[in-house]
């Protein structure tokens, strides 16, 4: 199966309107009210993310784009030959997403995944609140990073279904040497994006690390600062430069509880051209995430250890 984007993220929220004040006052974001919840826009789709009303916060679905009908009906008899259950979409549930059709599935670690063809789009031009551009077109809109307790064996999961493979990996040490160790892979789809997922080996309560979008400069990365610290919005890692993908960044915490990376310059990969390897660091400068989550992490180990 060859994915072709990581098209949408579906999101809950106590109050779907918290979503629409941090999307346009921070991150630059267009929020529309629709049957069922609220899109945020970022490009000519109808939305890339959509928040639902739920009680709690947090994240809900991933969802992963092919380009043909052809190409879906292949991918679910291939998720029928390998026996992994599937649940097609509800009317309503196609309608919010602006998706032709849609089924869905639960990962080994218990991430929801939603598999689509056929975007649906007015094709009215995206006007940011801020005059903030995005990148996306064939690099999907961003990546996710999910929890999974079950590393191996979801990595191999969703290598079998969606056909995605890993660009890189890290271990991470939050207390440092000779502490617990948790692996990230960083996967990539049919796409030049570095990665479009990423698998924490760790619970997230949240159901989430951390969703990153693109913009076109590092000039709206900082606008995008200014505008958080003049929100009192939580920054969650300072500016920084990323080791593997290149991404000059930002995260701030959003209103599901997980982090926004908000960042600009991220590689375009030749797969051909590319071999996997293990990065002993996250970063080639800055990202200090003790200011954010990094401090809550420590102490949520300390207090398990």
């Amino acid at each position: 199966m060859e994915i072709a984007a990581l098209a949408y993220s579906v999101i809950t929220a106590c109050d779907p309107r918290d979503w629409k004040r941090f999307g346009e006052d921070i991150a630059g974001f267009s929020a529309h009210e629709l049957p069922g919840g609220v899109a945020l826009r970022i490009d000519e789709r109808a939305g890339r993310l959509f928040v639902i009303p739920g009680s709690t916060d947090g994240y809900f679905a991933s969802g992963w784009e092919v380009r043909t009908q052809g190409q879906f009906q292949q991918a679910l008899t291939r998720l029928t030959s390998l026996g992994v259950a599937f649940t097609p979409a509800t009317a309503a549930e196609r309608a919010l997403r602006h998706v032709t059709d849609m089924v869905w599935f639960i990962d080994p670690s218990g991430n929801r995944h939603e598999l689509s063809y056929g975007f649906v789009s007015s094709f009215k031009p995206f006007v940011s609140p801020n005059g903030t551009r995005f990148v996306t077109e064939d690099l999907g809109y961003g990546h996710a990073v999910l929890p999974a307790p079950k590393i191996a064996e979801t990595r191999a999961f969703l290598a079998d279904t969606l056909g995605l493979a890993v660009s890189d990996f890290m271990i991470h040490r939050p207390l440092g040497e000779g502490g617990p160790e948790m692996r990230i892979d960083f996967l990539h789809c049919a796409n030049g994006r570095h990665h479009s997922l990423a698998l924490f080996e760790g619970e997230v309560p949240s159901g989430c690390v951390h969703l990153m979008v693109e913009v076109g400069s590092i000039d709206e990365v900082g606008h995008a600062y200014d505008r958080m610290l003049a929100a009192g919005a939580r920054l969650m890692a300072t500016l920084g430069r990323h080791t593997n993908d290149h991404m000059i960044s930002f995260y701030v915490q959003t209103p599901g509880g997980f982090a926004l990376e908000y960042g600009c310059g991220g590689k375009v990969i030749d797969w051909d051209r590319h071999t996997v390897f293990e990065s002993s660091s996250a970063s080639l400068w800055g990202h200090d995430f003790s200011v954010g989550f990094g401090a809550d992490e420590k102490v949520q180990l300390a207090d398990a250890a």
